[in-house]
């Protein structure tokens, strides 16, 4: 089963996640730390390690170089950062640090429990209102942090009409599971779109892609 690393000072909410992961987790076995020398020493020496929660503002920290230094000490193992703060350039950093997903400490239950299982099953996370969120100038900024170039017409032409109707919902914020459920086709089918996707858009990752689709108008190509 699992094995989670819960690095946070605050008490009552490492009590709060681990009530999560236990309802959600059955069997899962969380460790716990209160700041970030320890969370390094753990990361480092425990290869069983699934999965590593990160408080932004723990003792250690110093901002996302807590993050990079876990990032570069333990790169095989994902890291997900959990803050209070959720601003979207903060999350988008996050990500462009190495986090494989980001969770706002005022998640609701339900929400924080969809994010882990979609970061256990190999996806990246982002809070589906962080997505939506969205000027024109914000969009274009978001897209060069983690892409550096913009899609061209002809690679999101080249998309089929089923995959521009996943692309379209990942643009949404929904998981793999959803995505098969609101299609009515296999989750399976869907990654192998996503990976598809991934492909013809020349990124590299979940999140880069729906950053790169996140001002499209999917009817001007869904017409076709």
């Amino acid at each position: 089963m699992y094995k989670i690393l819960i690095a946070d000072d605050h008490p009552l909410f490492r009590d709060a996640i681990c009530g999560v992961i236990q309802s959600a987790f059955e069997g899962a076995e969380i460790i716990e730390t209160e700041n970030l020398d320890n969370a390094l020493e753990i990361a480092t020496q425990d290869d069983e390690l699934d999965l590593v929660l990160l408080d932004l503002n723990m003792p250690g920290m110093n901002g996302l170089n807590g993050l990079i230094s876990i990032r570069n000490e333990a790169p095989t193992i994902p890291v997900v950062i959990v803050s209070a703060e959720d601003e979207k350039q903060v999350v988008l950093q996050a990500i462009t640090c190495g986090a494989v997903g980001f969770i706002s400490k005022s998640s609701p239950r339900a929400q924080m429990t969809e994010a882990l299982q979609q970061i256990l099953n190999g996806n990246v996370y982002l809070p589906p209102d962080i997505i939506r969120q969205s000027s024109e100038q914000d969009s274009r900024r978001n897209r060069r942090q983690l892409m550096q170039k913009d899609v061209p017409t002809e690679l999101l032409q080249s998309l089929t009409r089923r995959q521009l109707l996943v692309l379209e919902r990942m643009v949404k914020g929904e998981s793999n599971k959803q995505i098969a459920y609101n299609l009515n086709i296999a989750e399976t089918t869907v990654k192998a779109h996503v990976s598809a996707i991934l492909s013809k858009l020349g990124v590299h990752n979940r999140v880069q892609a729906i950053l790169a689709a996140s001002d499209i108008d999917f009817s001007n190509y869904l017409r076709r």
